[in-house]
């Protein structure tokens, strides 16, 4: 699991149909104590997630789990809202 702040929504015209119905958002990875890491992916979203809220997202295989047993074509899915950070350098909250 990996920790990212939304930065964006994505518009999409045309899309796999596995996709249809489903968010897609712009997120940031971050560090865990909230620093910006790498460059922004898209993800879909599971959990209503919002612009500027921190999320937990999967990647690769675990990524798809979520929306067993349909096939979905995906390389990141948000499964979790952030309320608050504690790492053994400092807490801190989105």
């Amino acid at each position: 699991m990996n920790l990212a702040r939304v930065i964006g929504n994505v518009w999409a015209t045309r899309k796999a149909p596995a996709l249809a119905g489903r968010r897609m958002l712009f997120i940031q990875p971050l560090t865990f104590v909230g620093e910006a890491t790498g460059a922004p992916i898209v993800a879909l979203d599971t959990v209503d997630a919002g612009v500027d809220d921190v999320v937990i997202y999967v990647s690769s295989t675990e990524a798809t789990v979520p929306f067993q047993p349909t096939p979905t074509p995906t390389d990141a899915t948000i499964v979790g809202v952030v309320d608050r950070v504690d790492h053994e350098d400092r807490s801190w909250k989105p």
